[in-house]
């Protein structure tokens, strides 16, 4: 689906991604995890267009289609071709309805690629009661089913969801994690999360890669991420 090359990005003279290696499986949730200001949004933003790249390539695979280099693709023109975000900011617009928030989302893909308002409600029926709602009106729990709701509106192949647990209770985390397992599981859309809750890592993803200073230092099946490579990586930093 998504495959990164020694990926480097600055911000001015400090180098934040270091060579990174990715590779993004067609219907896999993979989770980018790491402790905060290890680079998880920063790639996130890379490879949907926000942040350029100094060095290193992103190639986007399709079934039937050559691959294609992402990095050719402008950051606006990357959702038409299926690769959608929900930022850490979980933006909507407040002043309009639900139904108005998914209308304007469904513009950035033609028309027949976009999921229909049924299936939304159906993955997302509180949204449907509160269809006619302003965003300001909603609860956080609400809008944050709203971003998701507008980026999934466009049917995405590839997802990224950065820190979708922050600032969120224990309620919602457990139905998100339902969420995800089935939109990666039955609807077979690939899932990147940029995120740093270990258990609910461990209950959604397949796969993970562990980023510490920029560097992906490792990654495999979830199943692998051992109690050492926490005890290396994840602590907080003293000695290193």
């Amino acid at each position: 689906m998504l495959s990164l090359r020694a990926v480097n990005h600055y911000y001015g003279n400090q180098h934040s991604l270091w060579d990174v290696d990715l590779d993004l499986l067609p219907g896999k949730c993979t989770a980018v995890l790491g402790l905060p200001g290890m680079g998880k949004t920063t790639l996130a933003n890379c490879i949907i267009g926000n942040l350029p790249i100094e060095s290193g390539t992103m190639f986007w695979h399709q079934a039937g289609a050559p691959p294609c280099d992402l990095l050719q693709i402008p950051a606006a023109k990357r959702i038409a071709l299926g690769i959608n975000c929900v930022s850490q900011e979980r933006r909507i617009f407040s002043q309009l309805t639900v139904e108005e928030n998914l209308h304007i989302a469904r513009q950035a893909v033609e028309e027949s690629e976009a999921m229909n308002s049924s299936d939304i409600y159906r993955l997302f029926p509180q949204l449907f009661v509160l269809r006619q709602a302003k965003g300001v009106a909603l609860s956080e729990e609400n809008q944050h089913q709203l971003a998701l709701a507008s980026a999934l509106v466009t049917r995405p192949r590839l997802l990224i969801l950065d820190e979708p647990t922050r600032g969120t209770g224990q309620a919602y985390i457990h139905k998100l994690g339902n969420l995800i397992v089935r939109l990666s599981q039955e609807l077979g859309i690939t899932i990147m999360l940029a995120e740093q809750s270990l258990p609910f890592i461990r209950r959604v993803v397949d796969c993970y890669c562990l980023l510490h200073r920029g560097r992906n230092v490792a990654q495999g099946q979830i199943t692998q991420f051992s109690d050492p490579l926490i005890n290396d990586w994840w602590m907080p930093e003293t000695k290193r």
